[in-house]
C-alpha cells in the first residue's frame, strides 16, 4: 500500500503536477473539456459586472481552496502611467489624476488573475479611496456600493487547448499522449473593461490576465470514472 501512493505520488510530479491534485491528462476528451472550461469561465466574466465576485463562484464551484473566497495581493513598485488610450476612456483629461493599481486575485494559494486598474480617485468617495490605497481589498468588492457596470473593451483566449478549426474538419484533434500531463500556459484569457458608475460616468479601466491556475481542479471526465 505504502509502495503504491509512493509510486503514484512520484508519477503526479514527474508530470509536473502537486501531488495533492490530478493533472489533466495530454488527450483529446481533456482538451475539449478544458476549452469547454475556458469558454465557460469567459462567458460568466463576459456577463457579470463583477471579476472578483466571478472568480468567488468559480473558486467555489471548483473547491479550489477552502473557504473558497478571492483575496487580493497587492503589487508594489510596479507602477504604469496610464496611456493616452485609457485617459480617453475615462474622459479625464492630461491634467487630472488617475491612480495605479496592480493586484493578484488568489484563491488559497491559486493565482488565478493579474490586473492592471487605473481609476480615477474624484469619481469614488473618500472612503472607498482610503480602502483602495491602505489595503488589499480587492477592488471589486471596494467599489460595490456604487452599482457600477462592466463595459467589454476586448476579451480573447490566449490559449486553446484545440487547434484552430478543430471543429470543422479543417485540422484533426491531437493524439492522446499517453502518460503526459498536459501543458497549461500561465495566461490563458484577458480581458479589457471599463466600468462606470450607476450614473454612467466611467472611473475605471482594467487590464486581467487569468491564468493557467484556472484550471486547477481534476477534469470532471476523469472524476466520472470508475478505476
Amino acid at each position: 500500500m505504502k509502495r503504491t501512493i509512493a509510486t503514484s505520488a512520484l508519477a503526479m510530479l514527474a508530470l509536473g503536477a502537486a501531488p495533492d491534485r490530478a493533472p489533466w491528462p495530454d488527450t483529446p476528451v481533456a482538451r475539449l473539456e478544458a476549452l469547454a472550461e475556458l469558454q465557460t469561465l469567459n462567458a460568466d466574466l463576459l456577463s457579470h459586472d463583477s471579476a472578483t465576485l466571478t472568480l468567488d463562484r468559480w473558486c467555489a464551484r471548483h473547491h479550489l481552496a477552502d473557504g473558497a473566497r478571492i483575496v487580493a495581493d497587492r503589487v508594489r513598485g510596479q507602477d504604469k502611467p496610464p496611456p493616452a488610450a485609457v485617459r480617453e476612456q475615462l474622459h479625464v483629461g492630461t491634467d487630472q489624476p488617475i491612480a495605479y493599481r496592480r493586484v493578484r486575485l488568489r484563491c488559497g494559494d491559486h493565482v488565478l488573475s493579474e490586473a492592471d486598474n487605473w481609476y480615477v480617485p474624484s469619481r469614488l468617495t473618500p472612503d472607498m479611496n482610503r480602502t483602495l490605497e491602505t489595503s488589499d481589498t480587492a477592488f471589486g468588492r471596494v467599489v460595490q456600493p456604487l452599482r457600477f457596470q462592466r463595459h467589454t473593451v476586448s476579451a480573447r483566449l490566449l490559449w486553446s487547448p484545440l487547434p484552430e478549426n478543430w471543429d470543422s474538419g479543417g485540422a484533426p484533434l491531437p493524439r492522446a499522449n499517453p502518460g503526459a500531463a498536459l501543458p497549461i500556459p500561465d495566461k490563458v484569457i484577458e480581458h479589457q473593461a471599463l466600468l462606470t458608475r450607476g450614473d454612467g460616468e466611467p472611473f475605471s479601466y482594467v487590464v486581467e490576465t487569468y491564468t493557467g491556475a484556472v484550471l486547477d481542479f481534476p477534469p470532471a471526465f476523469g472524476r466520472s470514472r470508475t478505476p
